[in-house]
């Protein structure tokens, strides 16, 4: 069985980023700007952009706000590329707190019914 964490960095950053691309794109930056925040290749953006990387996950409403909150603030200069960890961290630790994880779990992995493996999290594999 893989550690949550391993779920989160094949699947749920990159869902992260790829709805985050894809908010900045709608309030009208350009790839190769939406890159440079990111920190990531303007190649990334494009793939997150057309879904050919980061989905498959679909993020209830609070966490699709919290992500469109943190593009809004980076188009407007409130957050800048600094801000980049400690919110994905913020995001993913709220996603943690919902059965999103658990979710993704069984799907990706074949773990028991009793699971507890989301480790802090509120959720409950089980």
């Amino acid at each position: 069985m893989r550690p949550p964490c391993e779920i989160v960095v094949w699947y749920v950053i990159p869902t992260v980023r790829s709805e985050l691309a894809k908010e900045l794109l709608k309030l009208g930056m350009k790839q190769k700007e939406i890159s440079a925040i990111l920190d990531i290749t303007q190649p990334a953006v494009s793939q997150y952009i057309s879904d050919k990387r980061g989905h498959g996950i679909k993020f209830n409403e609070e966490i699709q706000a919290m992500i469109k909150k943190f593009a809004g603030e980076l188009k407007e200069g409130i957050a800048t590329d600094r801000d980049i960890i400690p919110r994905t961290c913020q995001i993913c630790k709220k996603i943690k707190t919902e059965d999103i994880m658990c979710q993704l779990h069984k799907e990706k992995d074949n773990i028991p019914s009793d699971c507890t493996a989301c480790m802090g999290s509120e959720a409950n594999c089980g």
